[in-house]
């Protein structure tokens, strides 16, 4: 079986069954096969130019070791397969990384591949710059996204909307007010993401780096700086602390993404119907569907991320120098939270972007309980006189009659004499104008556009 060549390499980019739903964006491209290999051969070539730097290689040899490091002229799917006699793919690739050395002329330099380092090392090290490629592909994606909330919230600052508790209606707000909300949480999910700890391995087989003798810290320091990732203090095959951190930065972006994408949902609902998205789905069967397919995609693929980050939080008791299991199994869930978490953030660029509010419907929806979503502001303009107790006794009998009897809140105070008495002719009609009850909505709004920190 060659490990040689690269035609047969299998690899996560859409194209698949389910990718146009489940890897959408450009996460999934940074994390296939071809970008995994070019990593961990990314690795090996700067290691040899890093002990060249320090005198403990030849520049000639650690050349001609680097020329070889090309992630077409290996087979990933062979590579994929072999890695089942060492239990992971690095001792194949440095098989054939060093064949190639070989074969191209120079065999002193094919035995100083992969000098000093173990297995962990270039994976470690694969797995930092990879997932630091693909958190580029996804904060771009996340920014935009919550730019475009950003949009909403500036253009509907005043758009009075009904706020919802518990999905039923509340008091009144804004829809400026719930964009600012995405957007908020979506900004301070990119500044999680922004603050992830990377960091290159090496560490040698037990994180000594006795191989290196007394250069190994140089050369460390060295490799680090060729690769563009920070410098550790210590080699941390078991402080998996930065896989955690990778892993709940992506949850807390998956979370976010499902909040918004879950209201869009609720909003385009044909009995609430105030939003749309301007791109909306249809249905195999039902020629009438409007389906909001951006938001609804967002939040299944955000849906995946919790089981996945708990996966990588409970691998994280590596025993004693290098685990026994625990590796291996971050593997495959890192893979799928990387790509979730980008499917759900570039499904919500999609829908926040085209998204299209609907204020007369607001409005409309507004009145839909007859004013009892201003029955807070009445108990309250009563409390002065009543007490908050008794003002708020009231105001709840008041409701109550009018979900009875069918009449609206408004005939329903005015026809109560303590209420005429203590807040006099025409106060009714005021106080359940919704565009009256916005309290701080606005200024809220304005704070949380003018404080944005990404």
């Amino acid at each position: 079986m060659s490990l040689q060549g690269g035609s047969s390499a299998r690899t996560m980019s859409p194209g698949g069954l389910f990718d146009g739903v489940l890897a959408r964006g450009a996460v999934a491209a940074t994390v296939d096969d071809a970008a995994w290999l070019q990593a961990m051969l990314d690795f090996e070539a700067e290691l040899a130019r890093a002990q060249a730097a320090v005198g403990l290689l030849d520049p000639a040899q650690a050349e001609a070791i680097a020329a070889q490091a090309r992630a077409e002229l290996y087979d990933a799917g062979a590579i994929g397969e072999a890695a089942a006699g060492i239990g992971n793919p690095a001792g194949p690739l440095v098989n054939a990384l060093t064949a190639r050395v070989r074969d191209a002329g120079d065999a002193t330099a094919a035995g100083q591949v992969h000098r000093g380092a173990t297995s962990q090392d270039v994976i470690d090290t694969a797995t930092m710059l990879v997932a630091r490629s693909a958190l580029a592909a996804l904060l771009e994606d996340l920014t935009a996204a919550a730019d475009a909330a950003a949009t909403l919230a500036r253009a509907h600052r005043d758009t009075p909307m009904a706020g919802r508790t518990l999905l039923q209606q509340a008091v009144p707000t804004t829809f400026g007010l719930q964009a600012a909300g995405w957007m908020a949480s979506l900004d301070s999910a990119a500044v999680a993401l922004r603050a992830v700890p990377f960091a290159v391995q090496l560490g040698g087989a037990a994180g000594t780096l006795a191989s290196l003798g007394d250069d190994g810290i140089a050369v460390l320091t060295e490799l680090a700086r060729r690769l563009d990732l920070p410098e550790p203090t210590l080699p941390w095959h078991t402080d998996r602390t930065r896989i955690a951190a990778l892993a709940g930065g992506l949850g807390t972006a998956a979370g976010a993404i499902a909040k918004a994408g879950g209201d869009v949902v609720l909003l385009s609902q044909t009995e609430v119907g105030e939003v749309r998205e301007g791109s909306a789905g249809g249905s195999s069967t039902m020629p009438h569907k409007a389906n909001p397919v951006a938001a609804i995609a967002a939040r299944g693929n955000a849906r995946r991320a919790p089981g996945l980050v708990a996966t990588l939080l409970a691998s994280m008791d590596h025993e004693h120098q290098r685990a026994a299991g625990a590796w291996h199994a971050e593997w495959a869930p890192l893979l799928e939270l990387l790509v979730a978490t980008g499917s759900a953030a570039a499904w919500l660029r999609t829908s926040l972007g085209g998204l299209e509010v609907n204020p007369a419907r607001m409005r409309e929806n507004l009145g839909a309980t007859g004013g009892l979503l201003l029955a807070e502001r009445v108990s309250t303009a009563l409390t002065q006189a009543l007490g908050r107790g008794a003002a708020h006794e009231l105001v709840e009998r008041a409701t109550q009659e009018s979900v009875a009897s069918g009449r609206s809140f408004a005939d329903v105070l005015e026809a109560d004499d303590q209420v005429r008495e203590q807040l006099g002719e025409g106060a009714v009609a005021r106080l359940l104008d919704p565009t009256a009850y916005l309290g701080s909505a606005g200024a809220f709004v304005d704070r949380a556009l003018n404080s944005r920190f990404v």
